[in-house]
């Protein structure tokens, strides 16, 4: 038995309202007001700011900052971006000369040198550019980075919401959306019922995302 299958009743004040938490397809245009109509994301929206979806100005500085981001806080990554934005400027080029010590002094791992700069070098290989991303699918684009070496699926989908700009993108690997869900949802959920009940949320999964996140501010 899937998961929204089980949703139980009591959630619903209707018979009408009980078949829409589990099965309501959104037809707005505006993210905003569609899931404002959500039993579960309805009452964040009504309490936060509106959230927005938009393309990074330099798309190459969002993907590098996710990789920075991964498995560590967010106060301890602003901390080693800082750092090595102060010595190195965040462009392909002078990441790619940097030297691996001067990167390291700022806070980077062993290992995240070699993912900064292989990102480095296959960006500029392959010639990589917001224009170049623009017209292939999520997926696409998600294969084509997952193949760079430090770049997984959780850093591949922040840089599709965060410096593409795409709409309907579900981290499900995120830890805090898998925290805010079980405080959303009530219950512990599994990858496959996340992303079953995130469903719901198409084509504003981008915007549903960053509600979540807004909850475990």
């Amino acid at each position: 038995m899937s998961f929204l299958a089980r949703i139980p009743y009591r959630w619903a004040t209707s018979a009408d309202e009980y078949f829409q938490v589990r099965h309501s397809p959104f037809t707005m245009n505006d993210p905003t007001e569609a899931l404002r109509s959500d039993p579960f994301l309805g009452p964040i929206v009504e309490e936060e700011e509106p959230v927005t979806v938009a393309a990074a100005s330099d798309p190459f500085e969002r993907l590098l900052v996710s990789i920075l981001r991964q498995q560590v806080s967010m106060e301890a990554a602003a901390a080693i971006e800082g750092r090595l934005f102060d010595r190195v400027e965040p462009t392909p080029a002078d990441i790619r000369k940097a030297d691996p010590e001067t990167m390291r002094e700022a806070g980077l791992s062993t290992a995240k040198v070699e993912y900064v700069k292989a990102l480095a070098e296959t960006w500029a290989d392959r010639d990589w550019s917001e224009s170049y991303f623009a017209d292939k699918p999520d997926e696409t684009v998600v294969e084509e980075l997952t193949n760079v070496r430090g770049v997984g699926p959780w850093t591949a989908k922040m840089f599709l919401l965060f410096g593409l700009g795409r709409a309907d993108v579900f981290p499900v690997e995120d830890l805090g959306i898998r925290t805010a869900m079980k405080q959303v949802i009530g219950e512990d959920l599994s990858r496959a019922e996340m992303v079953e009940t995130a469903a719901r949320w198409q084509p504003y999964r981008s915007y549903a995302s960053q509600y979540l996140w807004r909850t475990i501010d």
